[in-house]
């Protein structure tokens, strides 16, 4: 943390701006981060600290740094010093030299990591594009440079199922990516494989209706295609006669076939309808605990 505040306050004194803030969100961090920043404040009162009253997940947590950003820019950014913080710099000249951008965002053109995360990543970015109906860039990452029209236009969305990566990008306005070439991890992350799955399927249903759509017409599909199997076994019924024995494994098979595609779909309309539900109760995305 020590190090991400000299870099990322170096940072924005080589892009010759004074008057500035340095929002923390705190989402249920398990060190001693709040005390660390409660500390630091005294001496940088530039630092702003949002403690959530628990772990709300990443994009909730940003949602809420952005909602209290007064900035006419707004710099998004991890502390964990993955992506260097003078990547500022860099998207603060590419807007001064193109005034017409509203965004400047990060992307990676090679995934770090190994062969798994980089084919994970890969197949990520592949299924969510499949199903969204915009085409989202491939591994862009959470840093970026945004205007405040932006940012206003962007939280007004009033998603309760928050993708922000691809919200960001739907949202419209003029974009340009930067390469961005990420570090290793400073300290343990708490992204497992599991919270990876989650956020894949945390995009592709809420940013996307496709996948029902998908459901309709593979379900038509089956249907039609059980239709033109019945028929074609009856015919040969009528032809052959006893020659031709159905069986009761095939009747099985076919029943086992049946229930698995039903669970699968259920199971994909039951997730739409608890989104649908979660957004219709109105909740906050993140309760806020304290402000420092």
């Amino acid at each position: 943390m020590d190090a991400f505040l000299k870099e990322i306050i170096e940072a924005i004194h080589k892009t010759g701006l004074e008057d500035f803030e340095i929002i923390f969100v705190n989402d249920g961090s398990p060190d001693f981060s709040l005390d660390f920043l409660i500390e630091k404040k005294k001496s940088i009162p530039q630092i702003t600290i949002i403690d959530l009253s628990r772990n709300f997940g990443h994009h909730y947590a940003m949602q809420v740094g952005l909602k209290y950003a007064k900035g006419d820019y707004v710099f998004l950014i991890d502390n964990d010093l993955e992506t260097p913080p003078a990547f500022l710099i860099d998207c603060y000249h590419e807007m001064k030299q193109s005034p017409e951008l509203d965004v400047v965002y990060g992307y990676q053109k090679k995934r770090k990591g190994h062969f798994l995360e980089n084919f994970g990543g890969e197949l990520f970015w592949w299924t969510l594009n499949k199903f969204s109906d915009v085409e989202i860039p491939k591994n862009i990452l959470t840093e970026r440079l945004m205007t405040k029209q932006y940012v206003q236009n962007l939280l007004s969305l009033g998603d309760a199922n928050l993708f922000l990566g691809g919200m960001m990008y739907w949202t419209g306005f003029n974009q340009k990516g930067l390469e961005v070439t990420k570090q290793l991890r400073k300290g343990q992350s708490t992204y497992n494989m599991k919270k990876r799955f989650g956020l894949m399927l945390q995009a592709i249903t809420s940013f996307s209706g496709k996948p029902l759509e998908y459901l309709f017409y593979t379900g038509l599909i089956l249907t039609s295609g059980s239709i033109f199997t019945i028929i074609y076994f009856l015919i040969m019924k009528i032809i052959y006669g006893n020659q031709i024995q159905l069986g009761w494994t095939s009747l099985v098979v076919i029943n086992i076939l049946i229930l698995g595609i039903v669970s699968t779909f259920l199971g994909l309309i039951g997730i739409y309808l608890y989104k649908i539900f979660r957004q219709v109760q109105n909740r906050p995305n993140a309760i806020i605990k304290n402000v420092y």
